[in-house]
């Protein structure tokens, strides 16, 4: 030391460590205000932002606080050094983890906002955590004064040994990139893949692709497998699609009114019920004489591919109830069936033999 403690020292190095806490508390207070003013907003980033900001500056106060008081206190060269050493890891080691859990929240509500409700892509999440964690890792290092260039050198040989040990799992990890950042899938999405799986991509993560089938189960498909399979995109390049319906009237019928009255249900379908797509043409095309009916296919729009059979329920309801109304006839397949007694059945004799004599 270069003078002893005075009691003058003292009240300095605790008022400024009040003044810190006071200054934290006070901070806190106003940022909790100010986050019930950011929920009200429709952008989600601001209330990252304000919670982050909850944990980073008050932390950041009472660091000043005591890195005032000890230089009020009357320490040696090397006890300060010391101190501010230790205060400055510590606020690094807190900006970094809040920084971590901000960047991960902002890339988690990116992908929702571009993947729908449902989205959630935590491969592109751990790998912005772990980056960040590793550079506030050595930045603290560097603060400490050790070296990071051999440890970089050493993680570059390690990684190389690491890489032929796990080549499987590498090649999941960057076959989840590369299926994220091409946009072939995002979660959300509705597949369909050649080998016969289909459903809602849920999550991408590290090693597979979590997929959500309508009955609720879950299928678990690698990464690696679902880069190399074909599939078939439900919700790309739109969620909106159209599905195909098969009808038949009979003979009879005029097809111009049954062309009119089919159209007629269809745009009632899509205004009324929930999944329509209210701006789909509706569309009737007649192509096939059957053996008991004039088929043809009525074209609708659904807003998603889960849509599709609440669509099609309502609306064969609702066109049976209008043929029925109409006096449109649906002719079900006929067959003829002829019968005959057998007495009347004729009996061949062989070639060459004659009938017996009576």
């Amino acid at each position: 030391m270069n003078r002893a403690f005075t009691l003058h020292d003292m009240i300095v190095a605790g008022v400024a460590l009040a003044a810190g806490l006071a200054a934290g508390l006070v901070l806190r207070v106003a940022l909790r205000w100010l986050g019930k003013h950011a929920l009200r907003t429709r952008w989600s980033g601001d209330d990252i932002i304000v919670d982050a900001l909850r944990t980073v500056v008050p932390w950041a106060a009472v660091t000043a606080g005591l890195a005032a008081a000890a230089a009020a206190l009357p320490l040696t060269e090397a006890v300060g050094h010391t101190v501010n050493r230790t205060l400055t890891v510590l606020l690094i080691l807190v900006v970094t983890l809040t920084a971590a859990r901000v960047i991960t929240r902002l890339v988690k509500t990116l992908a929702q906002s571009r993947s729908g409700v449902a989205g959630s892509a935590t491969i592109f999440a751990n790998i912005t955590r772990i980056v960040v964690l590793a550079m506030g890792f050595l930045v603290v290092l560097q603060t400490l004064g050790i070296s990071i260039a051999p440890l970089l050198t050493a993680l570059g040989v390690g990684g190389l040994a690491v890489a032929l040990a796990l080549q499987d799992t590498l090649a999941n990890l960057f076959a989840g990139v590369h299926i994220l950042a091409s946009k072939t899938v995002q979660p959300g999405d509705y597949i369909r893949l050649s080998s016969g799986e289909e459903g809602y991509v849920v999550d991408v993560n590290w090693r597979n692709t979590v997929v959500r089938q309508l009955s609720n189960n879950l299928v678990i498909i690698s990464n690696r497998q679902l880069a190399d399979t074909n599939m078939t995109n439900f919700s790309r390049p739109e969620q909106k699609l159209t599905i195909l319906v098969q009808v038949g009237v009979g003979y009879d019928s005029d097809l111009e009114h049954v062309e009119r009255v089919t159209t007629e249900v269809v745009e009632s379908v899509m205004t009324d019920i929930n999944g329509g797509d209210p701006e789909h043409e509706p569309a009737v095309r007649f192509h096939t004489f059957g053996d008991s009916r004039i088929s043809f296919t009525v074209i609708l729009g659904v807003g998603e591919f889960s849509d599709q059979y609440r669509i099609k329920h309502e609306f064969i309801k609702r066109l049976h109830q209008r043929y029925r109304a109409e006096g449109i006839r649906i002719p079900s397949p006929a067959r003829t069936v002829a019968l005959q007694k057998p007495e009347e059945i004729a009996i061949p004799h062989p070639r060459g033999v004659a009938d017996p004599v009576a």
